[in-house]
């Protein structure tokens, strides 16, 4: 299994602190069944700023240190960007880097509470570009949870999302856990990754919400999400559903 987001580089955000945490996440992860694991700090969220060339010497010291240790894990680059104006000048210049830096996709995270005004036309222009923006963790975003109809115009228009593990396992509560299972069933998610910052409280928990989704949607539903992240780490086209609205009355019956 591939997780294609996480905080396991040491020292540079609010995930791993020291090497061993990163050690320790490793051990936890390779017991799940991930085998390759995308880091993904943070950069320009408010409280770190983590350029390409920050992220890559990290990478590396990361796979040397797993090998030393014999943890069969691969560690591959990437960068968890809050939406700012200026991300694609940045990533003109090289401080913005996509996924596994041979891919076409981009993670983008907006702030918990809104979406910027900006941010329809700002994904359209990353599209012109020639990437994939990546909206991470939409489902605990409290004006999509409100207002998921701008999820689905945002998806509609070419953007994908990535849930969080977690989410569908209830870690965040119940009406995230409901949201999360409306947007698989809406297709407007392509991907599960963890977010894992650490062993204890946020975790990886990749196994289970697997389980889950084996469980409730069928193995086609696991394959379809194991499958785009091996596609995304390869830089190839992911597979996507047509996007549907999720229903109003429905979704404010949960509240």
């Amino acid at each position: 299994m591939i997780d294609i987001h996480s905080h396991i580089l040491p020292g540079i955000d609010d995930g791993a602190k020291t090497i061993q945490d990163s050690v320790d996440m490793a051990n936890q992860a390779v017991s799940e069944g991930i085998h390759t694991i995308m880091a993904t700090p943070h950069h320009m969220n408010g409280s770190y700023q983590n350029q390409k060339s920050d992220i890559l010497p990290l990478v590396d010291l990361l796979n040397e240190r797993f090998k030393f240790e014999g943890i069969n894990l691969k560690v591959l680059p990437g960068q968890e960007c809050r939406i700012y104006g200026e991300i694609l000048e940045d990533y003109k210049k090289g401080f913005v880097f996509p996924l596994n830096q041979v891919s076409q996709y981009i993670f983008i995270e907006f702030p918990s509470g809104s979406v910027p005004r900006y941010a329809e036309r700002l994904l359209y222009d990353i599209q012109v570009e020639g990437l994939t923006p990546v909206i991470v963790h939409p489902e605990r975003n409290a004006e999509l949870i409100e207002r998921p109809d701008k999820l689905y115009k945002l998806v509609k228009n070419g953007a994908v999302t990535q849930l969080t593990a977690s989410s569908l396992v209830g870690y965040f509560g119940k009406n995230i856990q409901k949201f999360s299972q409306q947007l698989i069933e809406a297709n407007l998610t392509h991907f599960i990754a963890s977010d894992a910052h650490n062993i204890h409280n946020r975790t990886f928990k990749m196994e289970e919400a697997m389980d889950n989704i084996k469980k409730k949607y069928g193995i086609d539903m696991v394959y379809y999400f194991t499958e785009n992240a091996e596609m995304l780490v390869d830089g190839k086209t992911i597979y996507k559903e047509i996007p549907e609205l999720i229903k109003k009355k429905k979704f404010l019956g949960l509240f």
